[in-house]
């Protein structure tokens, strides 16, 4: 979950920064988004565990340089919805600084579109720290992943398909739970601002 705790903060300050500030702010910020979003986070850490020594911690680090840019896009979206408002307005009337503003009043109202992205983006983590073990970029044997264990199976299909099959399966059951949860948090979250 390193991808994570590592983009969300990069992307939420990112984008609450461009999304408050507007301007040539703005158009930076979203620009350096808009370019690094061209890059697939899987291809980036192939590319990056093949040059560096293979291991998941590389592969990790290369998937957060570009993840944060999806969070910056989603937070970036709700603070320039949430600039306009009457409160924000009234801070800056009651002359709150710019950080105040940023962070006590803008933060709290994105946490729970935050909270639902890094739901959603868990299974995507298990399942890139899972194929580039599969590939022999993650976690060296004899460590255990699923990638590993389903890399080990796969020679033994014919004769013990369990062996791949199940880590396949437990792979298969937490990406979908991950998803599951994140968009069951997602139609809580919507269902309480809904009025009536």
């Amino acid at each position: 979950m390193a991808p994570i705790g590592t983009a969300v903060p990069i992307g939420a300050i990112l984008g609450m920064t461009a999304g408050y500030f507007g301007g040539w702010v703005e158009i930076v910020i979203m620009r350096i988004t808009d370019i690094t979003l061209a890059i697939p986070p899987l291809v980036m850490a192939l590319a990056v565990a093949a040059v560096l020594s293979p291991g998941l911690v590389n592969a990790m680090l290369a998937v957060a340089v570009l993840w944060w840019t999806w969070h910056a896009r989603l937070v970036y979206s709700v603070t320039r919805q949430l600039r306009t408002q009457e409160f924000i307005e009234a801070a800056e009337t009651l002359g709150a600084s710019k950080l105040h503003i940023i962070f006590r009043e803008i933060l709290p109202n994105c946490v729970s579109a935050i909270a639902v992205k890094t739901s959603l983006d868990a299974g995507f983590v298990i399942l890139i720290g899972a194929s580039l073990s599969f590939l022999g970029l993650g976690i060296q044997p004899p460590a255990p992943s699923w990638g590993n264990m389903i890399s080990g199976g796969r020679d033994l299909l014919v004769v013990a398909p369990w062996v791949a099959l199940v880590p396949g399966l437990a792979l298969v059951i937490t990406v979908l739970a991950t998803s599951l949860l994140g968009d069951a948090w997602r139609d809580r979250l919507a269902g309480e601002r809904s009025p009536g």
